[in-house]
């Protein structure tokens, strides 16, 4: 399990910092001047330069892949039903990602700007969680129709 959780932190570091990069050259695509928008204003601010802030974000991003990464393993622990998977997964990617979120100036600084952004951050993850649950389900129904199909033919 030790090995497990390790191999999906280093390998979330990266993804994360790709997925970061990622997630600002579609914003900046999504604003559409013709400008790369690297960090929010304020963390350029807060750090004093751009490099700077670039360079704490995507530092921030490795961490939240590697996060996610390791809390992942919560959903092979075959023993714990699907609600305790979810709650706990939930709560760990919660305690990771909100923190970061408010370090990286993600959302604004204020109660009302972490409460905005934990219930976005929620219903993204409901959104996610539902549509997994429901491909599952399909790929299930169609594995026990072809066992059913290949003990009818016996």
């Amino acid at each position: 399990m030790k090995k497990k959780l390790i191999s999906r932190g280093l390998l979330g570091f990266p993804l994360g910092m790709a997925m970061g990069f990622a997630i600002t050259v579609g914003i900046s695509l999504w604003i559409g001047d013709g400008a790369y928008y690297p960090a929010v204003p304020e963390l350029i601010h807060a750090m004093g330069t751009e490099l700077n802030a670039v360079m704490c974000q995507s530092l921030l991003c490795g961490v939240l892949g590697s996060g996610f990464g390791m809390a992942s393993l919560i959903w092979t622990i075959d023993s714990w039903s699907l609600a305790k998977q979810s709650g706990v997964y939930f709560s760990i990617v919660c305690a990771i990602m909100l923190p970061i979120a408010y370090a990286a100036h993600w959302m604004e600084h204020s109660l009302n700007g972490v409460l905005a952004y934990f219930a976005l951050f929620a219903a993204i993850f409901a959104a996610v969680w539902i549509a997994q649950y429901w491909a599952w389900r399909v790929r299930v129904k169609r594995m026990n129709d072809r066992v059913e199909k290949a003990n009818a033919e016996k």
